[in-house]
C-alpha cells in the first residue's frame, strides 16, 4: 500500500503551540510534529492511507483546533529516503573510474 505523505506547516498562537502539537501528535496519520524556528511554529509530517484521509485530518481535526492562525499543506509527489539521497550523492561525488583520484 502506497501512503500519501504530506508536510503541514502551522503558524500558531504562542500560548497554544504545545497544546496544538500534542493534539496533532495524537492523530493516527501524523508520524512526527516538530516545533521549529522561523516563519512557522510547528511542522507535522503526515503519512495517510489516502488523499481522503489526509483531507479529513486537515478539515475535521486541524481546522477546529484553537490557536491555529495559518496552515499550509504540502503534498509530496515523490519521497526520497535517506538511502536514496545517499545513493544519489555518492554517484555525484565519486570520481569516475580510472580518474587520478578514483
Amino acid at each position: 500500500m502506497k501512503l500519501v505523505t504530506a508536510i503541514i506547516l502551522l503558524q500558531v498562537e504562542r500560548d497554544r503551540i504545545s497544546a496544538v502539537a500534542q493534539n496533532l501528535a495524537g492523530a493516527e496519520a501524523v508520524t512526527e510534529v516538530f516545533a521549529v524556528a522561523g516563519q512557522y511554529d510547528l511542522v507535522a509530517v503526515v503519512r495517510a492511507r489516502s488523499h481522503e484521509v489526509l483531507g479529513e485530518l486537515v478539515t475535521d481535526m486541524l481546522l477546529p483546533l484553537a490557536g491555529i492562525r495559518r496552515s499550509e499543506t504540502l503534498v509530496a509527489f515523490k519521497v526520497y529516503s535517506r538511502h536514496d539521497i545517499d545513493r544519489i550523492f555518492s554517484a555525484v561525488l565519486e570520481p569516475p573510474a580510472g580518474s587520478p583520484t578514483g
